[in-house]
């Protein structure tokens, strides 16, 4: 199936474009990529690279040496499908997001990423109208991490709702986000405290009022359709803690969440499973 994957033109997180697209071009489908003026993206370098995550990150010579920063990037699984993608004809000449119809595509892949120069790919009035244009022509979607923020911010022209209004979700949780933000904030990026936030609560809004989870959550029916993972789940800490990745053979660490052609994720930790999911999913609707 041929696969629509935007992209920012810049900070999209690597694990979630990579390992998505390498899972879904073994399988067989053909991705084709988007960014806002026909040129190639480029991944969050400190994902990539871990400079700038350690306390000293914003000497110039010292920030070479890294300690959490080798922690927080990609793995190394990650940016080897990074560099691959990077050889990729599709991903070096992307379509523009105005040339953008979703008639010509049979799916549609929204990456993440925390990175402040994710917001003009989050706020494009342009994807909104091409997000929900997949979703009322009942296309297979798959949204990750901030993905899902760009699926929940596009209206459908059928409902006048977000596309995700009666639909059940996963996305990047609270507790997630505030985790990283606060390890920043306080230990490794501290000059750079809000570098895990890509919107910030303004004056009396109450903490986590513009996290993912909490904007997300205000698109759905109801409070209850935004899906974590339950106490009661098997490998409940596992997938919780933040501490663990999925990889191609464990799904533990994994959290995903499907609803009908919809798939959703959290993070680059669940990307393996997520990935694999979507495929399940394109090839039911294929047939």
């Amino acid at each position: 199936m041929r696969v629509l994957v935007p992209l920012p033109a810049l900070g999209f997180d690597p694990t979630e474009a990579a390992v998505s697209w390498q899972v879904l071009r073994e399988a067989g489908h053909q991705l084709v990529f988007a960014t806002p003026d026909g040129r190639r993206a480029h991944a969050d370098p400190i994902m990539l690279s871990g400079e700038g995550l350690d306390p000293w990150g914003f000497i110039p010579l010292l920030k070479k040496i890294r300690l959490i920063g080798l922690t927080l990037r990609a793995q190394a699984g990650a940016r080897r499908c990074y560099r691959a993608m990077e050889q990729d004809e599709a991903f070096s000449s992307p379509l523009r997001y105005e040339a953008l119809r979703a008639e010509d595509f049979d799916a549609l892949l929204l990456p993440g990423g925390h990175a402040k120069s994710m917001r003009p790919y989050l706020e494009s009035a342009r994807l909104h109208e091409v997000v929900a244009a997949f979703f009322d022509a009942g296309k297979p979607v798959a949204a990750v991490c901030h993905g899902v923020v760009l699926a929940a911010r596009s209206t459908s022209a059928r409902t006048g709702r977000s596309v995700l209004h009666g639909r059940k979700t996963t996305a990047l949780t609270w507790a997630l986000e505030r985790s990283a933000w606060r390890l920043t904030r306080y230990l490794a990026r501290f000059w750079d405290p809000h570098y895990y936030r890509t919107y910030l609560e303004a004056d009396g809004q109450p903490a986590g009022y513009m996290s993912v989870q909490q904007e997300v959550t205000r698109a759905l029916a109801e409070p209850a359709d935004f899906l974590d993972v339950p106490a009661d789940a098997p490998h409940h800490f596992t997938k919780t803690s933040g501490l663990a990745r999925d990889d191609a053979r464990d799904e533990r660490p994994a959290w995903v969440v499907v609803d009908g052609n919809y798939v959703s994720a959290r993070w680059p930790g669940d990307v393996h499973t997520f990935a694999k999911t979507f495929d399940a999913v394109l090839k039911a609707a294929a047939g």
